[in-house]
């Protein structure tokens, strides 16, 4: 066991990443990204295993940045299916938690689907004393079978209420735009029902984490502009819906939702309709996205698009000794 090698590893904790969850692949090339995007003035620490001369497990754990408390931290501990019944987790277990509890850390977050290949992680997890305190589902499209055309009036009502849908890459020459999207996306994650307290990120690291990701898909990701309004924050941005493509070939949205002033219009289904039908002229493809059971308004609209419900990912918590502080409400990541 020993502390994680910058860049050296990445290959081989994304080839234990990917053998942890195939349906989820990551690469090494996203891995060093991610960890140039993290903001680094949050606590974050790693280790590894190596075995034989490769990493065959790792563990990572830091603060949340998306519901940050001092005390509150997310991780992951990812064993490769080939190295397990070793040990080999129960060691860098218990030394990012001796790590943790050094810091005073009273609560640690993770997060697992329902699939039978993640069902040794959480029985690893309850054993140490981690619960189930959310659950979020993901629901999957294929463009290929979606029926696009029957939106066209939809489309254009969205139009003739003088809302225009443009992507991002069209929105470039905007020179208030990455901000203008900062502010529109910390107005919506308020409004997502994720049970727990949302931070806002600072706008450098919301930048290098949504905009300049190389995940993120600009003519894929459209903005609802309403070019009658200048809003002090947002401008005449009133709502929005992101995709990002993952290695594997699918797309995952990120974000959907319009601010209250311009909702129940149909604008934020039309941001979904428009995303689908610029992914189809590429060809089409699987989309992603996950919602939260209390968050029925958005659950409805995915079924109405053609959604179908898939794996249910589950938050694990696990309590620490020390006083409680603090009430939940919402977490950031969905769609509003």
């Amino acid at each position: 066991m020993r502390e994680l090698r910058k860049p050296q590893d990445y290959p081989d904790i994304a080839e234990v990443l990917t053998a942890s969850d195939p349906a989820w692949p990551v690469t090494p090339e996203l891995l060093q990204v991610w960890e140039e995007a993290r903001d680094q003035a949050l606590y974050h620490t790693d280790a590894v295993a190596e075995q034989g001369g490769r990493v065959r497990a790792v563990g990572r754990v830091g603060h949340d940045d998306f519901a940050f408390e001092e005390w509150r931290y997310w991780g992951n501990l990812n064993v490769h299916p080939d190295a397990r019944g070793q040990g080999i987790g129960s060691a860098l277990y218990g030394e990012l938690l001796s790590r943790l509890r050094a810091r005073g850390a009273r609560e640690v977050r993770t997060m697992l689907s329902d699939q039978p290949h993640h069902a040794p992680g959480r029985a690893f997890l309850e054993r140490r004393g981690f619960r189930v305190a959310w659950e979020r589902y993901e629901s999957r499209l294929d463009t290929a079978v979606a029926n696009l055309g029957k939106f066209d009036d939809l489309m254009q009502g969205v139009a003739a209420a003088g809302v225009e849908l443009r992507s991002v890459a069209d929105l470039a020459s905007d020179p208030a735009r990455d901000k203008r999207l900062w502010e529109l996306d910390w107005l919506l994650f308020q409004d997502v029902p994720m049970g727990t307290t949302l931070t806002r990120r600072p706008l450098e690291a919301w930048v290098r984490q949504e905009l300049e990701d190389p995940t993120f898909e600009h003519e894929l990701s459209f903005v609802a502009v309403r070019p009658d309004l200048n809003d002090p924050l947002t401008g005449p941005y009133v709502g929005y819906s992101t995709l990002m493509r993952n290695p594997g070939g699918f797309y995952v949205i990120g974000m959907t939702g319009v601010r209250r002033e311009d909702r129940a219009r149909g604008i934020a289904k039309a941001l979904k309709v428009a995303a689908m039908r610029a992914l189809a002229t590429r060809g089409g493809g699987e989309i992603r996205t996950f919602n939260d059971p209390p968050n029925k308004a958005m659950l409805g609209m995915n079924v109405a698009l053609g959604f179908v419900r898939g794996p249910t990912h589950l938050r694990y918590e696990l309590q620490l000794d020390g006083p409680s502080s603090g009430t939940d409400g919402a977490e950031a990541g969905g769609e509003a």
